[in-house]
């Protein structure tokens, strides 16, 4: 794992991907050709192609459109997305041109190595939500990188949001640094 400060441990969790062939895929050729893909075209319009290395899930749609989920990082998300192409095309699918890829999410989770008084920090952080009652955690929307923070009193969190990993890290480490700047974490 990253380690971003003395305390401060990152971990990539998902990263989803969007990726376009910019051409029809016929999806029951797909079928024929990988029985062991998942299409129940009655229930959802996209097939499900599964890798074990690295391990994601594609969705596939006769547009041409994909969805890949559940890589650790940005590289193994384009990893991914080739490898589906290339198995694509070794089963007879003709693809034309290269996807066009973009990251649309990526979550990790976190540790501050100590406990956060959540009280507090929704009114010294701004822009956050926190309603024990409802969720034992703070929502925190930071502007810049713009991501969405689950911060629990515990000093765990979950980053959602970010389209770069490198976002990750530096909202988590500009979480850090306000945290402790107004005294609002606690090292045991």
């Amino acid at each position: 794992m990253p380690k971003v400060e003395a305390y401060t441990y990152i971990r990539i969790e998902n990263v989803v991907a969007s990726a376009t062939l910019n051409q029809k895929v016929d999806l029951n050729a797909v079928v024929k050709s990988f029985p062991g893909v998942e299409y129940h075209p009655k229930q959802f319009p996209g097939l499900v192609f599964r890798l074990k290395r690295p391990k994601t899930a594609t969705l596939i749609f006769n547009s041409g459109k994909m969805v890949c989920t559940g890589a650790k990082s940005e590289k193994e998300s384009r990893r991914a997305v080739k490898k589906v192409v290339k198995e694509l095309k070794k089963g007879g699918i003709i693809i034309i041109g290269k996807p066009e890829m973009k990251i649309q999410n990526i979550v990790a989770s976190a540790s501050l190595g100590g406990l956060i008084d959540l009280e507090k920090a929704t009114y010294s952080l701004g822009k956050t939500m926190y309603e024990p009652e409802q969720f034992p955690g703070l929502i925190y929307r930071m502007a810049e990188p713009k991501v969405v923070i689950l911060l629990f009193a515990s000093g765990k969190l979950v980053c959602t949001g970010a389209k770069r990993e490198q976002d990750v890290y530096d909202a988590v480490h500009k979480l850090h640094g306000i945290l402790e700047e107004k005294d609002l974490i606690f090292y045991k």
